[in-house]
């Protein structure tokens, strides 16, 4: 289904099929496996399979509705076998409108379309990339020793500059460095002019600086932490370790105490597996002559059957009464049948009576004509 959804797009379907125009959304990728609306599953089946058809070349009429099932899919399949296809399932496998036979017909149109566009994979075109070019940024966070004169120089009033400089000249004089000015006036002026001479360094979390900072402090707090957790670790392997050896050595303790015992449960498992297989042949035997018993059971119903009628056919009085009425009856006719033979027999008389009458008759008739030419002659 996944390459026959690639094959479709490749040929446009979802502009050119118009399924917008039918009201349908274009598949998923799992459409035609599992089954979700038959009716619209089959309808889809149909319209991207006429539409697959024409693709390829062969003239189609688009499905409706209300069209008869069983016509277009013996119109679908006849199209398939004309691009030499073989159709080796039922027509009815397609009426469910989803399934491997759907997914192998529909793949099949397919393949036949992008032959009959003559589609052909082309080499990719991978874009240019364009390198960026490394813009240095000016960092905020690095100060020189011109930006502190200058925060100093715009912060620090004049007159303390010009006590300095009369003190440095009166250096030169004395040898012994004597400042004139009042503490309590440098104090206050120091106050005043703190918030000023403050540096605020801007941090920047791009700056490999930082990066660098971070992966220090990273590594002091896992080796600060790997100190605390290894002693755990190397407790909790020793404690691990003692108790696989105790285990092991109770494994071996109770393996010696107890082989005995496996050996005869192995005994009675093969006692047990030659027990089932000779109840499995006499099962077999068993269910032989249940079967013969069965057929001779018919058989004996049979039987008695048949001499219940019998007996039944012999104890009746209905047969003997019939056979009267039979004989009677055949009384009636036998002497019927003598009369008849009687009066045919009479009816033979006398025709022959009447015969030889006139047999006779004729002769004389004969006999007299002759004489009386012979006297006349």
């Amino acid at each position: 289904m996944e390459d026959l959804l690639e094959k479709l797009k490749l040929l446009n379907y979802e502009e050119e099929a118009a399924l917008r125009r039918h009201n349908m959304r274009p598949p998923s990728r799992h459409y035609f496996t599992l089954p979700t609306n038959p009716g619209e599953q089959f309808y889809m089946f149909c319209t991207l399979a006429a539409w697959l058809i024409n693709k390829a070349g062969h003239p189609f009429e688009q499905p409706q509705e209300y069209d008869d099932p069983n016509a277009m899919i013996s119109s679908i399949l006849s199209e398939l076998r004309s691009f030499g296809r073989s159709v080796d399932f039922p027509p009815s496998k397609l009426k469910a409108g989803y399934g491997e036979q759907a997914c192998y017909v529909l793949d099949c149109l397919a393949e036949e379309a992008l032959k009959h566009i003559s589609f052909s994979w082309k080499r990719p075109l991978y874009p240019t990339e364009e390198l960026e070019e490394e813009t240095i940024t000016e960092d905020d966070a690095e100060l020189t020793l011109n930006k502190v004169e200058e925060e100093i120089a715009v912060g620090v009033p004049s007159c303390c500059y010009l006590n300095l400089i009369k003190d440095m000249n009166d250096s030169k004089q004395e040898e012994i460095l004597e400042s004139t000015t009042d503490a309590a006036e440098w104090n206050l002026e120091v106050e005043r002019v703190l918030p000023q001479l403050k540096v605020t360094i801007r941090t920047d979390n791009k700056d490999w600086r930082i990066h660098v900072d971070q992966m220090h402090q990273h590594k002091d707090g896992i080796e600060s932490a790997l100190k605390d957790t290894r002693g755990y670790l190397d407790k909790l392997h020793n404690e691990i370790s003692r108790t696989l050896e105790k285990v092991s050595s109770r494994e071996r303790y109770i393996n010696n105490q107890l082989e005995h015992l496996v050996q005869e449960y192995r005994a009675v498992q093969a006692q047990l597996s030659e027990a089932k297989e000779k109840y499995q042949q006499g099962s077999g035997g068993v269910t032989e002559r249940t079967r013969i018993l069965s057929e001779i059971t018919e058989e004996l119903e049979k039987v008695k059957q048949e001499m219940e009628e019998k007996g039944s056919s012999m104890t009746d009085g209905a047969p003997l009464v019939k056979i009267k009425q039979a004989l009677t009856k055949l009384k009636q006719e036998t002497v019927q049948m003598d009369i008849r033979i009687g009066v045919v027999e009479h009816t033979l008389l006398q025709l022959k009576l009447k015969e030889k009458s006139n047999m006779t008759r004729d002769m004389h008739a004969t006999i007299i004509p002759d004489t009386a030419i012979v006297g006349t002659y």
